[in-house]
C-alpha cells in the first residue's frame, strides 16, 4: 500500500447544538425560574451585556449547554495531549479492529525544529535546510520501514492490536471529540498561542492547528461569546 505523508489536521464540525442564547436561557434560570429557549427576548446589546458579565465574573456554568461535535483526523502525539482535556469525549477509531491506514506526519518547511534555551525559557527557530532535509529524511524512512514491518506482521496472522505496537506516534489517527462551549474555551487558553491572553500558552504547533480550525467554528456558531471570551483575556470561566 502506498504511503501518505502530510503535515496538516482535519477539523470538521459535524454537528451542534451551540448559540449566544443558550448561555442567557442558562443564566437566567438562576434569577427568574423556569424558562424555554424560546422565552427568551433580550436585545443584542442585553445578550452581550450578560455574556460578558459572566465572562468578567467567571460565572462558568451557562456555557456549559452549548454542544458542538467535531470529527478530527491527527498525528498519534497530537491526540496524547489532546485527551489530557479531560472535559471532552472522544470516540477514536482502533487499531484492534481496523487495519490502520499509511498515513503519516511530517513536519513541513514552514515548521521550527531548533529549541534555543532550556526548559520554561526557549523559542524555536526555523532550522537549516540541511535540518529539515535530515528530519523530512528521517520521518519518511522510518515510518516506511514501521508500516513495512506492520504488514509483514498482518499477513503472517498476526493480530491488529499486536501488529499496531511498532506503529510510531506520527500515525494519523481520527476521533469524533464532543465538547461544550466551556470546554472549548478552556482548550483555546492552553493551545492557542494568543498575545492578547491574560496566562500566555506556549503550545506545541501541531495541536495548535486544531485549536485554530476549533476557534473559527466556534466563533461562528457562538460570535458574542468568543468576543468576551477574547476582550476577557482569553480565560475560561
Amino acid at each position: 500500500m502506498e504511503l501518505e505523508f502530510r503535515s496538516g489536521v482535519d477539523v470538521e464540525l459535524v454537528k451542534s447544538s451551540a448559540a449566544d442564547s443558550d448561555v442567557i436561557f442558562a443564566a437566567r434560570v438562576s434569577t427568574q425560574g423556569e424558562r424555554t429557549r424560546e422565552a427568551v427576548e433580550d436585545t443584542e446589546k442585553a445578550i452581550s451585556g450578560l455574556i460578558n458579565f459572566l465572562m468578567r465574573e467567571r460565572h462558568g456554568s451557562p456555557f456549559e449547554h452549548s454542544v458542538m461535535t467535531f470529527y478530527v483526523k491527527a498525528p498519534i502525539f497530537v491526540w496524547r495531549e489532546h485527551m489530557r482535556h479531560r472535559i471532552a469525549s472522544y470516540n477514536e477509531e482502533s487499531g484492534r479492529y481496523r487495519v490502520l491506514e499509511p498515513c503519516f506526519y511530517v513536519p513541513d518547511e514552514d515548521r521550527k525544529l531548533v529549541q534555543i534555551g532550556k526548559a520554561g525559557a526557549y523559542t524555536f527557530e526555523l532550522g537549516t535546510p540541511e535540518q529539515h532535509k535530515i528530519t523530512d529524511d528521517s520521518f519518511r524512512e522510518a515510518c516506511t520501514q514501521a508500516y513495512q514491518q506492520y504488514e509483514k506482521m498482518l499477513a503472517a496472522g498476526v493480530a491488529r492490536e499486536v501488529a499496531r505496537g511498532v506503529l510510531p506516534v506520527t500515525t494519523y489517527s481520527s476521533a469524533y471529540v464532543t465538547m461544550n462551549a466551556r470546554a472549548m474555551m478552556n482548550f483555546l487558553s492552553l493551545r492557542r498561542s494568543a498575545p492578547d491572553s491574560h496566562f500566555p500558552s506556549y503550545p506545541q504547533r501541531e495541536i495548535e492547528l486544531v485549536a485554530e480550525k476549533y476557534e473559527d467554528a466556534w466563533a461562528k456558531l457562538m460570535p458574542i461569546t468568543h468576543s468576551a471570551f477574547v476582550a476577557n483575556g482569553r480565560v475560561a470561566p
